[in-house]
């Protein structure tokens, strides 16, 4: 597919406009580990004119109507939707995401959520009044966004159209692994008409686009998708100027399989639940709790599901997974598994190296540990690639203690045939959200995390709120 012109530009105040420096970043396609294209690297500078197309369009577009911030949306999603392959086929090439899951869940569930944006908008009531007090919420101001590359086109959506509906303005830097998914978006939110200023996109690395975004002081908040220890880096920054943080960030999430659910079903969907978007997912089950009595049959379940799964080029429909994102993210996965089995993890499937018969690529075989316990490696960090742990728990309390026993508290999952137990157990997960037997996704169920998976939510009335002041109005 042609790959955008303007990568090699910066949107700013509704236009096109050249960097102020002469630096490039290579964006690389995973599947063969080569460039693909190469985007302009911004700077300090080009943050700060951003900062200022946005502070300059805040006032007008605060006291905009919502019935206006709603046809803006609306144009928004248009515009998106007629460029819905465009987008699958870039997460293919960029991010190395299988076409068929781009198509079916990256891209689909993106517009879903903007759809969604704009329910909740029409519905939202801005001003309440209680006895002699008004409580208005207004927009925050500015906001700086910086997301991710797993799901590019999601996050986007998920803080841009929060922001729109409160009538926020913004600076967006997107991963510089996969930029080109949001030179597409913002190509996107020029058709769609929104006013200029109200969104700026500028590309680059952490250093020094992210740190100037994070500290700015005429930014009034910083939404952040990514890893814990790039989430401490921005709230460090942010917090010279009390600004506010949200973040999602890492995840470790447990999936209790309970002794009276379906064993063959519970586990084979647990499995394609943790390798699924390439075992590139923050709130993935990555740690499976079974009854010890029945390990034997969990490892058989998960060697067959992990060894029916079609490794191949992002591009072809039948393959269900492709290539990690970069050769840094292989080299990471390739060392937690060294270090699984260095630690006395068993390895069920998978294991070392490139998939047979790949060469090239970030491709990693998919992995089944069993054994864990709680002292390894593999049971404490977050990993991001397929590779599943396997964990033996004796009773109830265990499992919950085992699920709990961690630094992140992102998601868990449970799974039960008694719909009551299965609640109780919930209730007692350390985490931001639970699903219980694999369910549909709630669109306005709040996102984010306990401990270190972050602070604030995302998704629905609680997304929308994390980008409004709350003023009080009390007359006599």
């Amino acid at each position: 597919m042609n790959i955008s012109e303007n990568r090699k530009r910066f949107y700013i105040g509704g236009q096109w406009v050249p960097p102020t420096g002469s630096a490039s970043i290579d964006v690389i396609n995973p599947s063969t580990g080569s460039p693909l294209t190469a985007i302009a690297s911004g700077t300090e500078h080009d943050v700060e004119k951003a900062v200022l197309a946005a502070e300059s369009a805040f006032t007008g577009f605060a006291n905009s109507s919502k019935h206006h911030r709603i046809e803006l949306l609306e144009a928004l999603i248009a515009a998106c939707r007629s460029r819905a392959e465009e987008f699958a086929e870039m997460l293919t090439l960029e991010v190395g995401i299988p076409i068929t899951y781009a198509r079916d869940v990256q891209v689909s569930s993106a517009l879903a959520h903007l759809e969604h944006a704009i329910a909740t908008l029409k519905t939202y009531p801005f001003d309440k009044s209680r006895a002699s007090t008004r409580i208005r919420r207004e927009p925050i101001g500015v906001v700086g966004m910086i997301t991710p590359w797993n799901w590019p086109l999601v996050q986007i959506i998920c803080k841009v159209a929060p922001a729109l509906s409160a009538g926020c303005t913004m600076v967006l830097k997107p991963s510089e692994l996969a930029p080109i998914t949001a030179i597409m978006f913002a190509e996107a939110v020029h058709e769609a008409g929104i006013p200029a200023g109200v969104f700026n996109l500028v590309n680059g690395h952490g250093q020094p686009v992210g740190e100037a975004i994070a500290r700015h002081p005429r930014i009034q908040m910083v939404s952040f998708t990514g890893s814990t220890r790039a989430g401490i880096a921005v709230a460090k920054l942010a917090a010279d100027n009390v600004k506010r943080v949200t973040q999602e960030l890492g995840g470790k999430s447990p999936n209790i399989i309970l002794a009276d659910a379906d064993l063959k079903s519970a586990v084979e969907l647990g499995v394609m639940a943790c390798f699924d978007n390439n075992g590139q997912t923050c709130d993935a089950p990555t740690r499976m709790l079974v009854p010890a009595g029945r390990i034997e049959e969990v490892e058989k379940i998960a060697r067959a599901t992990a060894e029916a799964y079609i490794i191949g080029e992002p591009s072809a429909p039948a393959t269900k997974l492709g290539p990690l994102i970069s050769q840094n993210q292989f080299d990471k996965v390739q060392a937690l598994i060294s270090k699984g089995i260095d630690e006395g993890a068993r390895l069920v499937a998978g294991g070392l190296g490139r998939p047979e018969n790949f060469d090239r690529g970030y491709y990693v075989r998919p992995t089944v540990f069993s054994g864990v316990t709680s002292s390894m490696t593999i049971f404490k960090e977050e990993i991001f690639g397929p590779v599943l742990s396997i964990i033996p728990y004796t009773d109830e309390r265990e499992a919950i203690r085992l699920a709990n026993d961690s630094n992140f508290g992102l998601a868990a999952f449970v799974q039960s045939a008694d719909r009551e137990r299965a609640q109780r157990v919930a209730d007692e997960v350390r985490a931001g959200t639970v699903y219980i037997n694999y369910p549909d996704y709630d669109l306005d169920a709040p996102f984010g995390g306990y401990k270190e998976s972050g602070n604030g939510r995302e998704f629905g009335t609680h997304g929308l709120e994390e980008y409004l002041e709350t003023k009080s109005i009390i007359s006599n």
